[in-house]
């Protein structure tokens, strides 16, 4: 079984909530998982391949209880902050993708003609998505967009013009969390085809300034698949200076997963 993730932190204190994430998300998935194939096993199921009702359940578990422990170690100025999470499990061929927040998961796959095709596997979870505005809305929350910066939509308190977070779901952001923003993870499952060649996990910096076309196809051309990350990341880089050159360079982070080795 392999686990991968990327953990996109923002607000005062974001790097300490990424890191912890890293850092301790990986083994409260690992203990769910076993419990998840003990269970199955006393039910008479196939351990080899859990039911995605296991998975879901092991994943929801999981990020929950990643959330309750940050709540329990965050300061005042932490508690504004918070990370997203895209995180992936391979085991033989299954795919298991958890996402929460707006960074994304991109699979590469092969045409009957042998091009590269991307399929976007998570969604980017913003507050403008109807089922996640609905959501924030029946919890007291409210979406609306800042008068400097129209084009993006925002989750505010329900009395305070505050944190203005831009997307729906993530790990801390407390104040936000009886105002409809949820730990809880969005999960995809798929079953690895011959055609499928890798993943591409990377956080919104990479995604607001290319195209998943232009993503994979970064990937597939790397010289080496160790330096596959890398490369996207510089490209992600050059993009952000050249398409906003008054502005800061977002977050780039990039994880690749080729599923034919």
């Amino acid at each position: 079984m392999i686990f991968c993730g990327v953990f996109d932190g923002h607000g005062p204190l974001g790097h300490k909530f990424s890191q912890s994430i890293r850092d301790n998300l990986p083994s409260k998935l690992s203990a769910a998982f076993q419990m998840a194939q003990q269970n199955t096993s006393i039910y008479g199921e196939n351990q080899q391949n859990m039911s995605f009702a296991s998975w879901e359940e092991s994943f929801f578990k999981s990020f929950i209880e990643m959330d309750e422990e940050l709540a329990m170690k965050v300061d005042y100025d932490g508690f504004s902050g918070g990370s997203t999470a895209v995180t992936i499990i391979k085991q033989r061929d299954q795919l298991i993708i958890g996402n929460l927040g707006d960074s994304r998961a991109v699979l590469c796959t092969r045409a009957d003609d042998n091009h590269c095709v991307p399929v976007q596997l998570t969604i980017d979870l913003k507050p403008d998505i109807p089922c996640e505005a609905l959501r924030i809305a029946n919890c007291g929350g409210r979406v609306f967009a800042a008068e400097e910066d129209p084009g993006v939509k925002r989750i505010w308190m329900p009395e305070e013009d505050c944190p203005g977070l831009a997307m729906s779901r993530a790990f801390g952001d407390f104040c936000l969390k009886n105002c409809g923003l949820t730990s809880v993870p969005d999960l995809v499952y798929r079953k690895i085809s011959k055609q499928d060649q890798f993943v591409v996990l990377a956080t919104d910096g990479v995604w607001d300034v290319l195209t998943n076309n232009e993503v994979i196809t970064i990937v597939a051309s790397a010289p080496k698949q160790s330096m596959a990350a890398k490369i996207l990341v510089k490209r992600a880089v050059q993009a952000w200076r050249y398409k906003y050159p008054t502005s800061g360079v977002d977050d780039c982070a990039v994880i690749c997963l080729f599923l034919n080795n």
